[in-house]
């Protein structure tokens, strides 16, 4: 379980791929020299496990499904991804309940300074966007945000310089793939209406 709260934005050393499928991701960040074998870490909003900690290095196996489904598959050294470990029971609850868990691929088709805040517009599918409210939570490549509008195919967020700061949106552009996780609670929600 996570928060949303990016703790560091982390370098991508190399993504090679495994014997039989799916591929080895390694990174590095300083906030990564404490991780052991089998901690979950949220890359990207992708909950990994640790598979082999180096120092400030740290491996995860990806299955070729989480290759298929996210962003990761596209990333090359020097790739810079949003990284957070997973909750203790003493971590306060500042963001919202992520579980790392993929919903969907999003688009940015808008990423641009206004004033002196960023505006970020987001396509996403259909299915997905019905989860989607204004003042409502989403993941975006594991951020918590504030959704700010909703139309049709795309929401838009406001970012603070702060979280452009601490998060891999400095690297971003029109044009990227994100991923998304929408609020837990209203996929639950949903569900127990239906019956």
């Amino acid at each position: 379980m996570f928060t949303g709260l990016v703790q560091g934005a982390a370098q991508v050393v190399s993504l090679s791929s495994r014997e039989k499928d799916g591929a080895r991701l390694t990174l590095a960040h300083p906030l990564l020299a404490s991780a052991k074998p089998g901690d979950s870490i949220a890359v990207n909003g992708c909950c990994l496990t640790v598979v082999d900690p180096q120092g400030d290095h740290v491996s995860f196996d990806l299955l070729a499904e989480t290759l298929r489904l996210t962003n990761l598959g596209v990333l090359t050294a020097g790739s810079v991804v949003n990284i957070e470990p997973s909750l203790l029971p003493t971590d306060r609850l500042g963001g919202h309940f992520v579980t790392g868990h993929i919903d969907a691929s999003g688009l940015i088709t808008r990423w641009e300074k206004v004033g002196a805040d960023w505006r970020l517009d987001i396509r996403a599918p259909a299915d997905f966007l019905k989860y989607i409210v204004a003042k409502g939570c989403v993941a975006v490549d594991g951020m918590s945000l504030t959704v700010a509008a909703v139309t049709d195919d795309v929401f838009t967020i406001w970012i603070i310089p702060h979280t452009l700061e601490v998060t891999n949106l400095g690297s971003r552009q029109a044009g990227d793939g994100v991923n998304l996780e929408s609020d837990l609670l209203a996929k639950y929600a949903e569900k127990l209406l239906r019956k």
